[in-house]
């Protein structure tokens, strides 16, 4: 894991809970992976969340949005029904239970089938220690 206080969680994780599974960081032991079908302009909905190490707190606004050769593909969300843009910003902090997002992934029939790992998910968030 890399040196931060905060981190990303995929595998369904659960509002206010600390669940999930932590998303690699700057490698690929665990990636986010999503199965698309381009042939068809496929998109999928993915719940992630946010949340920091136990004793740091996030300050409010954090924002969350994809970089890379085909971020355009991305979109992130605040709820799974709501609007998906390429940027998104968490009003309140984030503190040590999880703070629920969506990532949407999508495809074009203009791409080749292969593996795409040319994206990431950056989060910018200003990190405080807890008194």
């Amino acid at each position: 894991m890399a040196n931060q206080y905060f981190h990303i969680y995929g595998g369904n994780p659960t509002a206010g809970a600390v669940d999930g599974t932590v998303l690699s960081e700057d490698t690929e032991l665990a990636p986010l992976t999503v199965t698309l079908d381009a042939s068809a302009n496929e998109s999928k909905i993915i719940k992630l969340a946010i949340r920091t190490e136990q004793g740091y707190t996030g300050e409010a606004g954090a924002s969350i949005k994809a970089a890379g050769a085909n971020a355009s593909l991305w979109s992130f969300g605040l709820s799974s029904g709501g609007a998906f843009t390429d940027n998104i910003t968490i009003a309140g902090g984030i503190g040590s239970v999880n703070t629920i997002f969506y990532a949407k992934a999508s495809s074009s029939s203009l791409e080749s089938p292969g593996k795409d790992t040319s994206v990431d998910i950056q989060p910018s968030v200003k990190i405080f220690l807890v008194d």
